[in-house]
């Protein structure tokens, strides 16, 4: 197997010049070389190269995180770098860079340079993200020579790197000292200046009013995470009224606004303070509550909340007087709000990611915060006769008179720097005043809700109902953990993993109640206390999730995964397992998708502790446990994505709108949404699943691609959101591939654009669902792609003329000459051709046979349809319910059953929908819009046209008569039916027209009002867009498509499938494909994110084959006790109590099962077919078969 090593460049230079490109030489082969924006890799076949690519020996700095716990080891970090800045002698160099430069979501940055301590051209040094940019900070020995160094950026594999174009950089040393350094990406030209680390510290003075002090603290004051988070102005001491704290100067910009946005900023432009702001905030929530812009208001209010707390938007005295219990008694009462947001029914996933990113920018409303004078303390301090004049003055009219005056975070900031002040130096001032301060900023950041992580849980102990023993462990484990400077292993790690896992599940249950409306303050207060600890829980969960990836990488990563299970030891993986649904279960207790989160939870603890079995019903027993492995873990990495996708849709809008208004740093607004994902547990989660799915798809020898329709593509390399008319460019002529972000199944490819030669879909499809079905008739190459490595290479070659390769020996896309390539080459003809596929129309009326006939009978029974009457659906429904019988009497070479059900059904022939349009005095103006339609101009009128077309046929009903014949046919009244189309345009051996026009479930003629309706829905369904476009693709006229109705009685089956008798990826005559799905099997044909069971099926040997488990999230049922309302319900599926999944027995007798039925209707069918159906009970019904595409 080929292992991936990063060939790296080496430059020398001893000149103090930069070297130009010409003379820049690779050691590996001394050639001439030049570092562009591409990714550049060799592949060597030797494990032992591996070895080569290390994270490099460097001490290196986190700055800054929006975690708690994160930021509180920033604290202690920044606090090391100063004490290195002190104490470093004559021979040492302290050195942060700052890369400002944003890179792709995942991607990071590194650096590599000719110093030991920037890699020695061979080991990348990676960087740490912040807001402000990517920093390093690293500490050199004295360097005669100069350090020359590029950035590098790295893609999630960590092992592709994208280099700054230019030439190298050059840094020269003084002796000794620290410095800070920034670059800016491409720029390597600029003059890059070092500029001392306190720069920026101006020491205060010995008198006067406005001495100002750094934010930074200083050495022996731990800062707190509310203060490491600090953008604003620094404090600045005063010994007057006369205030220095002035307003920062802030245009309002509101042009463009309306609505939320428009009442906040004219808010926030009348609410110079700090309980005005809070008090914008909460009538903002109030007053949307219960309208549909809560989402909209609740967004907004948790982005300006956050940028009041970071000092983003100053706060600053009006000349009112408020103590501190105004803006608790404001807070407590939005509290209130959101908690009760969060525990109604109604309430979106989306509404509660956001409620909680407001819960910790509110301050505390305990009792002694909501007391007529609050915070006293500082009063007495104040007052104190043991300490300097000028000290006294500054704590009275900094902190004591602001406080109590118009409080604001602003106050913390002054508060810490103060008690940094006062402890630098032991013994400088009065013992007990020291501690007295020390008191007060606790209290302080109490008030907050500042405090560390071990002081909120701390708050809650005495109010735990049960006993505190998970609190205990868990600070217990925490404290010996961080005992161990970063030296714990991965066992120490998992004990402090698992025990914040279980106090979390403690607190989050103890929050599940809800708030009740009679609860009093108290309660109310300490509802707040266990919140926010449940969420410091979270953040810390983020910080031990890093450290756990950290130690896994340190072992091997992926690689030493790979080997275990070569060795046949996959208990390696069981820590690594363990993290992960630990990581998964935080989403869960966040409100993101609980049932979801729980589901696949199980499946990794059940597949953890199966292990690696001796025999999976005669298959190999590694590869099951990876492919079994592998689903739910792509079903992990769908949740991650999820999750991730609604934070990219809820914020970067409404940040950008906000921003602009508030005078926000365009750098802040840009990088908000990354920093909330790259800062939470998601983004761990989200690693890890990456980890663990390289290490699976290697052992499975899986390359990321899949393949639905094989065969060479050539064209245009154009991206898009989705398969749909006017998605691509005008711009862009001759062939294309498609690059696709995301598909619903209900795409037709050609009706997008008759030049797409080939489409790669970001995203895991079905083979046999109608989109894949369509693509294979249409004779488009499809391809999906999941591997992010890949995913990264190819947004390389957006724009560019490609070649696409797909085949049983892979898939290959490279840039390639537009001259030699042209169009799409199917499968079955590269041989003999290379001109780009035509399309040629499909005729729906060239023989007696296909000859359309309106019958004047109102129902028709299932056995006696034929083509010319109810379309060619409804005629193999039939010769499927005759065929059914002599099926009992059938056995395959293996002596496996063929045998099959056809639920009972009916028809409603063509010439139905007519009569009805008759009837209503609707067919005059039926006919004028068809004849309209024919040549709307696809972005004009076309819409319009559809709609009113849709908009007058559903107001039909079938008559009563038909409805009285129907009621014979089914009897029992309340039996479940289904409703399903049969159009004379679909199901044909040239136009399946798959999942093109609509089947409605679940009705009943016991409610003939709701049946009816269904019915209007399928025939109205005739003149969708999509089905329009996809006749004009084919060119049938609108005219000629007309649409009968079969009804079916409704099944409940355990799983639905699809069947190819002939295997869709490499033309194999001999193998029965089939693709299962739990529940209906909507699911599996509309092209629901997810994979199916995939299964092979050998017709002449009865050899099955497991070629993918199932990993759908949810599936779709109908329940018998519910209403008959046309409506099915999504229940959350886990897979790990599905036997299809954990019983190889069971998989191989229905794998046999499947395969010996389709080989019988392909005998008697006389062609290859494309058959579903479903498993209820022991029973196979089938319910639809038609030609299958080649």
């Amino acid at each position: 197997m080929d292992y991936p090593c990063v060939l790296h460049c080496n430059f020398h230079s001893s000149s103090s010049t930069i070297a130009s490109n010409s003379n820049s030489r690779c050691l590996q082969t001394n050639a001439p070389f030049k570092f562009l924006r591409h990714k550049i890799s060799i592949r060597l076949p030797q494990r032992k190269y591996l070895r080569h690519i290390r994270k490099a020996s460097v001490k290196m700095t986190v700055s800054a995180v929006s975690s708690i716990e994160t930021r509180e080891k920033e604290s202690k970090n920044e606090n090391n770098e100063e004490r290195q800045s002190k104490n470093s002698g004559g021979n040492k160099v302290n050195l942060k860079l700052r890369l400002a430069h944003q890179v792709e979501f995942g991607e990071h940055v590194a650096i590599l340079g000719s110093a030991k301590e920037f890699g020695s051209w061979r080991n990348k040094v990676m960087m740490d993200w912040t807001e402000n940019g990517w920093v390093c900070t690293m500490e050199l020995s004295n360097k005669e020579e100069p350090v020359e160094y590029k950035f590098v950026i790295v893609g999630n594999d960590k092992e592709r790197l994208t280099w700054e174009n230019g030439d190298n950089r050059i840094l020269k040393f003084p002796e000794n000292g620290s410095f800070n350094v920034v670059c800016k990406w491409d720029r390597t030209n600029e003059q890059v200046e070092l500029l001392p680390w306190d720069q920026e510290e101006v020491e205060a003075e010995k008198s006067g009013n406005g001495a100002v002090v750094s934010a930074a603290l200083e050495e022996g004051v731990k800062k707190s995470a509310f203060v490491g988070q600090w953008q604003g102005k620094d404090a600045s001491f005063v010994r007057s009224n006369d205030r220095t704290n002035e307003e920062k100067n802030i245009n309002w910009d509101t042009s463009g606004l309306e609505g939320i946005s428009l009442k906040l900023v004219e808010g926030d432009r009348s609410a110079r303070n700090w309980w005005r702001k809070l008090e914008v905030v909460r009538e903002l929530v109030a007053e949307n509550i219960e309208n549909e812009n809560r989402l909209e208001a609740l967004t907004y209010s948790a982005v300006y909340l956050k940028w009041i707390n970071t000092g983003q938007i100053p706060c600053s005295e009006d000349g009112g007087h408020h103590r501190p219990n105004k803006h608790a008694e404001i807070s407590r009462l939005i509290f209130r709000e959101i908690e009760r947001i969060s525990s109604r029914k109604d309430t979106s996933l989306q509404e509660i990611l956001v409620i909680r990113k407001i819960h910790p920018c509110l301050p505390s409303f305990k009792a002694e915060f909501t007391a007529p004078v609050p915070l006293t303390r500082i009063r007495d301090i104040a007052h104190r006769n043991d300490i300097p004049h000028d000290l006294k003055q500054e704590i009275k009219h900094t902190i004591q008179n602001k406080l109590h005056r118009c409080a604001g975070p602003e106050d913390l900031i002054s508060t810490e720097a103060m008690l940094a002040r006062i402890t630098k130096n032991p013994g400088e001032y009065n013992e007990a005043f020291v501690e007295q301060f020390k008191i007060f900023h606790r209290e302080l950041k109490d008030f907050f809700n500042a405090g560390s992580l071990e002081e909120q849980l701390e708050s809650i102990r005495d109010s735990l109902d049960q006993s505190s023993a998970p609190l205990s462990q868990f600070l217990e484990s925490k404290k010996v953990l961080d005992n161990m400077d970063g030296s714990g292993n991965i066992s120490d790690l998992m004990k402090v993993i698992q025990s914040l896992n279980n106090l979390r599940q403690d607190i989050a249950k103890g929050l599940q109640s809800g708030l009740r409306n009679d609860a009093p303050d108290a309660a109310i207060a300490m509802r707040q206390k266990w919140r926010l600890s449940e969420v410091g829980l979270e953040d810390y969960a983020f910080v031990l999730l890093s450290r756990f990836l950290n130690a896994l990488e340190a072992m091997g990563g992926a690689h030493w995964l790979v080997e275990n299970v070569v060795q046949k030891n996959v208990s390696s993986w069981n820590d690594a397992l363990g993290a992960l649904v630990i990581g998964i279960n935080q989403l869960g207790l966040s409100g993101w998708k609980p049932e979801e989160c729980r589901a696949i939870g199980n499946e990794i603890l059940a597949w953890k502790e199966r292990g690696l079995l001796d025999a999976e019903g005669g298959e190999n027993s590694a590869r099951i446990w990876g492919l079994r492995l592998k689903a739910t873990l792509d079903r992990a990495r769908r949740l991650t994505e999820e999750y991730s996708e609604a934070l990219l849709n809820i914020f970067p809008e409404k940040v950008q709108i906000l921003g602009k208004a508030l005078g926000i740093p365009e750098n802040t607004v840009r990088t908000f949404t990354e920093a909330e994902i790259r800062a939470g547990v998601i983004f761990q989660v989200s690693k890890l699943c990456t980890v663990l799915l390289k290490a699976v798809r290697n052992v499975l020898g899986s390359q990321g691609w899949d393949i639905l329709v094989p065969g060479d593509a050539s064209g245009t390399l154009v991206q898009v959101e989705s398969i749909v008319p006017g998605s691509i460019p005008s711009s862009v002529t001759g062939p294309i591939i498609l690059v696709v972000n995301r598909a619903d199944g209900d795409e037709e490819v050609t009706a997008a654009g008759a030049n797409i030669a080939g489409v790669i879909l970001m995203q895991e499809l079905p083979h046999l669902s109608h989109l894949g079905v369509r693509a294979r008739q249409e004779k488009v190459v499809f391809v999906t792609c999941e591997d992010e490595e890949k995913v990264a290479d190819i947004k390389t070659l957006y724009g560019k003329f490609v070649r696409l390769e797909a085949s049983s020996g892979g898939v290959s896309l490279a840039e390639t000459s537009a001259k030699s390539n042209n169009g799409n080459i199917p499968l079955e003809n590269q041989s003999n051709t290379s001109s780009p596929k035509s399309t040629s129309s499909v005729t729906v009326k060239n023989s007696d046979e296909n000859q359309v006939v309106v019958s004047t009978e109102g129902v028709i029974l299932l056995e006696n349809v034929d083509t010319r009457i109810s379309g060619a659906k409804a005629a193999a429904c039939g010769r499927l319910a005759s065929l059914a019988a002599a099926s009992d009497k059938v056995n395959n070479e293996q002596g496996v059953p063929a045998s099959f059900k056809v639920p009972n059904g009916a028809v409603l022939p063509f010439g139905s929908m007519e009569t009805a349009l008759e009837q209503n005095g609707s067919t005059e103006t039926y006919t004028s819009l068809i004849q309209t339609i024919e040549t709307a101009e696809i972005d004009g009128e076309l819409d319009k046209l559809c709609n009113e077309l849709q908009k007058l046929i559903s107001s039909l009903s079938p008559p009563n008569k038909a409805i009285e014949s129907l009621s014979k046919i089914f009897p029992e009244k309340n039996t479940r039916l289904i409703v399903r189309s049969s159009a004379n345009v679909e199901d044909l051996a040239g136009m399946s027209a798959a999942g093109l026009y609509d089947s409605i479930p679940n009705v009943s003629l016991s409610n003939p009002i709701v049946f009816k309706q269904a019915v209007a829905r399928v025939w109205a369904s005739l003149y969708t867009r999509r089905a329009v476009l996809s006749r004009r693709a084919a060119g049938v006229a609108q005219s000629e498509a007309v649409m009968a109705v079969l009804v079916q009685e409704m099944l409940s089956p355990e799983f639905s499938f699809v069947l190819h008798t002939l295997s869709p990826t490499d033309k194999n005559k001999n193998l029965v494909e089939s693709e299962i799905a739990p529940g209906l099997g909507e699911t599996l044909a509309s092209g629901t994110r997810g994979t199916p069971w995939r299964l092979s099926s050998g017709k002449f040997d009865g050899a099955v084959q497991t070629l993918a488990f199932a990993n759908f999230s949810e599936e779709m049922v109908v329940r018998g006790g519910g209403p008959a309302d046309g409506e099915v319900v999504r229940l959350t599926v886990d897979y790990s109590k599905k036997a299809l999944t954990v019983d190889s027995v069971f998989r191989q007798q229905l794998g046999q099962r499947l395969g010996a039925v389709g080989f019988f209707l392909e005998q008697k069918f006389g062609c290859a077919q494309d058959v579903e159906g479903c498993l209820v009970g022991e029973d196979v019904f089938i319910v639809q078969t038609r030609p299958q595409p080649e």
